[in-house]
């Protein structure tokens, strides 16, 4: 089982692509208008601090079923955010 440390670094990574892609979207369309996706942004932002929480918790009976959970709740929430980004017109 991979360790808390790398599980923090691979929410950061993920979370901190998304928005990285959504600035450059913005940089590239600054025509349209910010709305949809400052929300995004802001959706990721939540995302990160809820899943840090959920890593950084110090009452969890089984430790690998948990991170094994929160890992497949980052892929989950990863995917519908990175939807969200490829469907910004």
């Amino acid at each position: 089982m991979a360790n808390v440390r790398d599980l923090k670094k691979d929410i950061n990574f993920v979370l901190g692509d998304i928005i990285e892609a959504v600035y450059v979207w913005e940089f590239n369309n600054t025509d349209k208008g910010t709305e949809k996706s400052e929300a995004i942004i802001n959706e990721a932002i939540t995302t990160f601090d809820e899943l840090i929480a959920k890593v950084n918790a110090k009452n969890v009976e089984d430790k690998k079923a948990h991170f094994k959970t929160i890992r497949q709740e980052l892929e989950k929430d990863g995917r519908d955010l990175i939807e969200k980004v490829n469907k910004l017109d």
